[in-house]
């Protein structure tokens, strides 16, 4: 077997949303994602490889072809196209991450990732936030994606028709250190350069903040991912 040249023309436009979209099928690379997703619920579309490693059927092809179809700069041994899941409902869990228009690719990841060592089992994302399928949030989420529901959907809507108290993260906020954590409840991280919407700060029940320790406390802000790996812990080890 080899891989043809329309194989190559859909695998690399997948690097684009709206043909995810179109095709509802996205890409995996390396052996251990593929390993996380071949595991999973997600069904595999296609699988292409240098050797036969995996116990399903798969193309071989040489490196060549695999640096033609690698989004990566430098190519692992595999790559997999895993088909869309149909639904995306988020799971009732009594604490939820939000996040309100974040846009780059390997915080999401980092994110994803951070649920799933919290027991986040439901993201809520912006519909401006991006694309959880794109190549480099999947590879960023090292099979995470495999255990998150990550569910796209109008925050505000979705907050306002919430019955949990929905805590937001600010600069200004209350010392997080300081407040007496629930169990439960809605985390709203913002987006990387401007935080928290206006519109959606008008629906957040709690302020909260990571306080500043240097000396000088010349440090503008944290990194989204940062920030939320230090308020998930702060709410799990409360």
């Amino acid at each position: 077997m080899s891989i043809t040249k329309n194989e190559i023309k859909l695998i690399k436009s997948l690097s684009q949303k709206k043909f995810r979209q179109k095709e509802q099928l996205f890409l995996v690379e390396g052996i251990k994602g593929i390993r996380e997703f071949l595991d999973s619920e997600f069904e595999l579309y296609k699988l292409y490889a240098t050797d036969a490693v995996f116990d399903v059927e798969t193309t071989l092809i040489s490196i060549k072809d695999l640096q033609k179809i690698s989004a990566l700069k430098t190519p692992n041994t595999a790559v997999a196209i895993f088909k869309m899941p149909k639904t995306q409902t988020d799971k009732k869990a009594s604490l939820i991450l939000a996040l309100d228009d974040v846009r780059d690719p390997g915080n999401l990841g980092t994110i994803i990732r951070l649920c799933d060592w919290f027991g986040i089992e439901s993201l809520i994302c912006s519909l401006e936030t991006v694309d959880c399928f794109n190549p480099k949030v999947v590879q960023a989420t090292m099979g995470s994606l495999t255990r998150v529901q990550v569910v796209y959907t109008n925050l505000e809507h979705y907050l306002k028709n919430s019955t949990l108290k929905v805590y937001g993260t600010f600069m200004d906020g209350s010392n997080i250190y300081s407040e007496n954590l629930p169990k439960e409840g809605i985390i709203v991280m913002g987006n990387e350069a401007n935080g928290i919407s206006s519109d959606i700060e008008n629906l957040v029940n709690k302020k909260i903040g990571i306080p500043r320790f240097g000396n000088l406390k010349a440090t503008e802000s944290l990194n989204v991912a940062t920030a939320t790996a230090i308020v998930l812990s702060a709410f799990r080890g409360c």
